[in-house]
């Protein structure tokens, strides 16, 4: 099944607001150039690209290891065998395995398997759509939408998955398959549709002839064996290639040629000398490969390789993709979660839960966490004794019920492309509280859906007391007020990075300080945290420390240049990206994030990234040509339309640029970043009034945003609004009471007003913040201070 299901592309980075300035935002300083003492300087940065880049004369210097590149296929392909020549000697696993999720994962139409499901035909509702499944010239046909008419007819040429659902894949030009929207359920013996009623259309990213449901990005590399994307931007075209169709044995224990050749020469032999046994933590690696949420850095994994050598994980930040506590929120698959979980950090894989060979557990319900939770004796190898459990002591619920069933509260299920129930691997322990304050669902709500909130949190303050107040539910806190740019919320970010004992949440923690760059003694720590002996950790602070680099900045520059040389790729990659603007190509840091960057050039998301490197590097013709070619390929994504907007005002192009965002706030009304950033854009072009309504629209939709309000004061004032503009900065000097801007602009206004008592304490309270701040020292001078 294809890896998402959204409608629109994901933006490539997400972009922290408060501590965020745009491009635009150096033009607001007019509004201000009325007050006597003239504009605040304004300017930084938006989704890490940096307005002035730096000159491309000095090189980072790395060591010189060469070019990074993959083994060429012909040398790869002959190494496999293929699984049928492992049946004859593991008889008893070949035969788990042919019909399990990995066996069935991707297979050839076929009439036995597949005949029920077009015939007799079959209408097909959904949306304002009406399909049919039937059979044309002896071959099953779907006729549904497509791009040149309403109804089209396709014959599906293979099939993904088995149980719950079942997609069929379309041939299509340019090498591609594309995965059908329309999918059969096995159970049910209906079709229906994995997008439900939400009826997109030809034309679109999401829609299952576009982009978003094309096979070879999307599919291929989970539901089959070593498989080469073979992406060729010159002409848009594909050319994959896979060692096996479907997830075969070597896809989990690597090229076996040589190993079916030595048994087949010594078949008396017990045991291929040669043969290298993958340790707990590598077949964890290989699961991972597929079950997570993450980007392929190099299209190249083999079994017991590193994760972190092939991926880019995704982990909670400041978007939807997770809830702060960890539980999934976005189609994340169970390796992230896994990961941050109580389980993991004991020493618990994979496969002591699940059967290697059909993935199904080996015994049902609360049997298999009662071989540890049941049991003082550990039968984990290397995991020490878990909490014993005695219920229904400890569920209070009655033994058979649901709410006893340890899975239902631990593991809660979140249903994917309409059929698909999936179980969270976080084993989070549900809490009411962080449901009531910060919107993080809970298990008790989940069964009891007609109790309010308040009614769980009694329970479980009745039943557990003082132990819901576990340290959990502290560090989830922390990571909701920092995802709402909580004031201070830093600080407890940065206790979080230094007592952690579990990589995963310091990694969490140092991601998300990028949000607070600018606060004291940020830097300092993602400076040690790229020392971190996690990869995951020094990953996400380069991320960090790239995300808000400033030119000339010898911290954050120094930092990422030791990272350049990390012993994991995916922290070289990031470094190389945070100093993208003078990184050596040919270094081997430079050019792993190369290969990567062309590797992911054939989505939306990937295209925005190589764009903004050839910006960086100076080369604005090739960038502004691939931001277009991006919306071309996405026209319905607003955050395309924004970064497209950013290269075009850079190219000059200010009208230009003011149309692509008028039509992402369009596509997108209730995103309060946009309209501030739609507002600037329409301020450089002297549009001040409709750029003041856009202001006052973010900050409806959005009342903490500090920087809206901050620009809409000065938007007020210049239109002549000085009371207003001051309750505006008021509310800016609140949000952010760690920027000097908001008094001081405030200062200049009450001064203007003749209010001077009133502005010396604005100014003060400016310098108080930053005691070199000297504007409002010069404003206290022109006072008489």
């Amino acid at each position: 099944m294809s890896r998402r299901k959204k409608k629109n592309s994901p933006p490539s980075s997400s972009s922290p607001k408060e501590n965020t300035m745009t491009f635009w935002e150096r033009a607001l300083g007019i509004w201000l150039a009325v007050c006597c003492l003239g504009a605040v300087g304004l300017g930084g940065w938006f989704l890490s690209r940096n307005s002035h880049p730096s000159a491309l004369g000095t090189k980072v210097a790395t060591a010189p290891a060469g070019k990074f590149s993959i083994e060429p296929e012909a040398k790869v392909m002959p190494h496999y065998a293929g699984s049928e020549s492992c049946r004859e000697c593991h008889a008893a696993e070949f035969e788990k395995w042919q019909g399990s999720h990995h066996g069935l994962a991707e297979r050839k139409v076929e009439a036995k398997l597949d005949a029920v499901a077009f015939e007799p035909p079959k209408e097909i509702k959904a949306g304002t759509q009406i399909s049919e499944a039937h059979v044309v010239d002896g071959k099953f046909a779907l006729t549904t939408a497509g791009l040149k008419s309403p109804h089209e007819t396709f014959m599906p040429e293979r099939v993904i998955g088995v149980d719950p659902l079942r997609q069929f894949l379309v041939a299509a030009p340019g090498g591609r398959f594309q995965t059908m929207e329309l999918a059969w359920d096995p159970h049910k013996q209906e079709w229906f549709d994995v997008y439900g009623n939400e009826d997109r259309q030809p034309g679109e990213w999401g829609h299952w002839t576009g982009r978003g449901m094309t096979w070879n990005q999307m599919c291929a590399s989970c539901h089959n064996t070593r498989v080469r994307k073979n992406y060729e931007p010159k002409d848009d075209s594909y050319h994959t290639a896979m060692a096996e169709m479907t997830v075969g044995c070597e896809a989990c224990h690597g090229p076996m040629k040589a190993h079916a050749d030595w048994q087949k020469a010594y078949p008396k032999q017990k045991g291929d000398p040669n043969l290298a046994k993958l340790s707990r933590d590598q077949m964890l690696d290989t699961c991972g490969m597929c079950h997570a949420r993450r980007v392929e850095l190099t299209g190249d994994f083999v079994p017991g390789d590193k994760f972190f050598d092939h991926f880019a994980l995704s982990i909670p930040d400041d978007s939807e993709l997770f809830y702060p506590d960890g539980q999934v929120h976005d189609e994340d698959y169970e390796f992230t979660s896994f990961l941050g979980s109580k389980m993991h950090a004991a020493g618990v894989r994979c496969m002591d839960c699940h059967d290697p060979h059909t993935s199904k557990n080996p015994v049902e319900g609360n049997a298999l966490c009662m071989r540890c939770h049941g049991s003082p004796a550990p039968v984990i190898q290397g995991v020490a004794v878990a909490p014993q459990i005695v219920d229904p002591d400890h569920s209070f619920h009655k033994a058979g019920t649901a709410g006893s069933r340890c899975v239902d509260c631990h593991m809660p299920e979140t249903t994917y492309m309409q059929r698909h129930a999936r179980r969270d691997h976080g084993f989070t322990i549900p809490d009411p509280v962080l449901t009531k304050e910060h919107n993080i669902p809970n298990a008790c709500g989940r069964c009891h859906a007609d109790k309010p909130v308040e009614w769980a949190i009694d329970n479980c303050n009745k039943w557990y007391g003082e132990k819901m107040n576990r340290p959990t539910r502290t560090r989830a806190e922390w990571i909701a007020q920092a995802r709402t740019f909580a004031p201070g919320a830093h600080k407890n970010l940065l206790k979080m990075l230094r007592e952690e004992k579990d990589p995963f949440w310091r990694a969490v923690a140092a991601n998300l300080l990028r949000i607070s760059v600018h606060e004291a003694g940020v830097v300092e720590a993602l400076q040690a945290a790229a020392k971190d002996p996690s990869e995951l950790v020094r990953s996400m602070a380069a991320r960090s420390l790239g995300a808000n680099l400033q030119a000339g900045s010898e911290a954050e520059t120094g930092a990422l240049t030791a990272l350049l040389d990390d012993p994991s790729r995916s922290v070289r990659i990031d470094a190389a990206w945070g100093l993208r603007r003078t990184v050596d190509p040919n270094s081997r840091a430079g050019s792993e994030l190369l290969y990567s960057l062309n590797f992911n050039r054939d989505q939306p998301t990937g295209l925005t990234q190589w764009a903004t490197y050839l910006e960086d590097r100076g080369d604005e013709k090739g960038a502004l040509d691939e931001f277009k070619l991006a919306v071309d390929w996405d026209h319905g994504s607003a955050p395309l339309r924004s970064n497209y907007a950013i290269a075009l005002s850079l190219s000059g192009q200010s009208e230009e640029a003011v149309k692509q965002l008028a039509e992402a706030v369009r596509l997108a009304p209730r995103e309060a970043q946009l309209r501030y950033t739609y507002a600037l854009a329409l301020n450089e072009v002297n549009r001040a009034a409709e750029a003041r309504t856009q202001l006052e629209q973010a900050v409806q939709l959005d009342p903490q945003f500090g920087r809206a309000w901050y620009n809409l004061g000065l938007a007020r004032n210049a239109a002549g609004q000085p009371d207003q503009a001051l309750e505006a900065l008021a509310r800016a000097e609140a949000l952010d009471p760690q920027n000097p801007q908001a008094p001081y602009a405030a200062a200049t206004i009450l001064l203007r007003l003749q209010r001077a008592h009133e502005a010396a304490d604005a100014a003060r309270r400016a310098l108080k913040i930053e005691p070199s701040y000297q504007e409002a020292v010069n404003l206290l001078r022109t006072l008489g201070e």
